[in-house]
């Protein structure tokens, strides 16, 4: 690195997700990013960049792709926890794997262990010493206190309790995709970690025929103790 910014594209299916993903970067001193994508052909079509910021789902094909093919450096942003997912990902040369749904902060700090190895591999000779440091700063550790300012619930998070909340009757999985853009494992994966939570509640909806199917409803907000 020579001092000037780090590029980043934001690769996401969802827009208003890439664009949230995109103000967490630009909050960061040392980058800057070039633009966003929500298809795999945007992403392909983009500029080069430093790094790209990829989720696996896209509407024309696998993100896992689009870093196999790319010259730059990846990380994933992403819902997708299959292991061979997250294998194909590694093969295909990500630097980082930040699972959905996750905090501001915690993408933060991948970015800040991100610049951080830049910089020590823009040395003209490296020990093994600095290769070792290089390669930890991908993977800082980050707890943020769970009252902290700046733990922020994720973007997708905040989008799919606001379509529950908008809405006048519960919804299953595959509403709350439509209502927010984001795919049906995405929004399932979402609703199951809010019912783990207690922020949302859970109920069988019952048809004519075939499984009941799960519908979700956000959970009332706690009373305060006196």
């Amino acid at each position: 690195m020579d001092g000037s910014e780090l590029t980043v594209l934001v690769v996401d299916d969802d827009f208003r997700v890439a664009n949230m993903h995109a103000e967490i970067v630009r909050a960061l001193p040392g980058f800057t990013v070039t633009g966003t994508a929500n298809t795999l052909a945007a992403a392909r079509a983009a500029a080069p960049v430093d790094l790209a910021l990829v989720d696996v789902y896209l509407p024309d094909g696998s993100g896992v792709d689009f870093v196999r093919e790319f010259s730059g450096d990846a990380m994933m942003l992403t819902a997708a926890t299959e292991p061979q997912t997250v294998r194909a990902a590694v093969a295909a040369g990500a630097l980082g794997y930040l699972v959905k749904p996750f905090q501001p902060p915690e993408l933060a700090a991948r970015l800040a262990g991100y610049a951080r190895y830049r910089r020590i591999l823009a040395t003209p000779s490296l020990s093994a010493t600095a290769i070792d440091a290089a390669l930890d700063a991908l993977r800082p550790k980050l707890a943020p206190p769970p009252n902290s300012p700046s733990a922020a619930p994720s973007p997708t998070r905040k989008l799919v309790l606001e379509a529950l909340a908008a809405a006048e009757h519960p919804l299953s999985a595959a509403e709350v995709a439509e209502a927010t853009g984001v795919s049906r494992a995405t929004a399932q994966r979402y609703l199951a970690t809010l019912a783990g939570a207690g922020e949302v509640t859970v109920g069988l909806r019952y048809g004519t025929t075939g499984r009941p199917e799960q519908e979700f409803t956000a959970a009332p907000p706690a009373r305060p103790r006196r």
